[in-house]
């Protein structure tokens, strides 16, 4: 049997319209769906074995600490750059003294990072290396004397990092006096 141009067309058309309206129907049903429901707000109750509770240094007391830091490098007529991070490794602050070389903001980062991920000491993590050699391809840290972290009852809560001194045991001293700072 053969259509029509006519009937073919009207066919193509009802077929067409069929399948917009299946469509339309679909997006008018996924609209009208009721919202999820909104999260429940967990109670900052130290009780709630869900939570833990963490210390974090202030943006002013990071700020103080990196100063002291860049005060003690400056007292020696050393051109450096601080920076200090929070417990996740995230910089808080950092501070490019006048002078100090580029490739100095970016190494106090990662000695300050270094240093809080293994709440020691930079100087005492390179000489870690001999034992593991790997560890230096971890990525953001930098085995190279200059970092210190910041402890509350033995827990890194921070980390400061210096570079730029002419030897990483002036960049750890500076750093340190950033540590003492904290405690003033």
């Amino acid at each position: 049997m053969k259509l029509s141009l006519r009937t073919r067309v009207l066919t193509g058309a009802v077929a067409a319209a069929a399948l917009s309206a299946g469509t339309f129907g679909a997006m008018s049903a996924n609209a009208t769906e009721p919202a999820a429901a909104p999260a429940v707000a967990v109670k900052a109750d130290p009780a709630n074995k869900n939570l833990q509770q963490s210390t974090h240094l202030t943006v002013a007391a990071a700020t103080e600490a990196a100063q002291a830091a860049l005060d003690a490098a400056e007292d020696e007529n050393q051109r450096v750059t601080v920076a200090v991070v929070d417990r996740n490794g995230n910089t808080v602050v950092t501070v490019r003294g006048d002078g100090a070389g580029p490739q100095s903001y970016e190494s106090a980062e990662r000695k300050a990072y270094t240093a809080v991920s293994w709440n020691a000491p930079t100087s005492e993590l390179a000489k870690r290396l001999a034992q593991a050699p790997n560890l230096k391809d971890i990525p953001g840290t930098l085995f190279l004397a200059g970092g210190a972290p910041v402890q509350v009852k033995g827990a890194p809560i921070a980390g400061i990092g210096v570079a730029g001194a002419p030897s990483g045991d002036l960049d750890e001293k500076f750093a340190q006096a950033g540590v003492a700072a904290l405690g003033k």
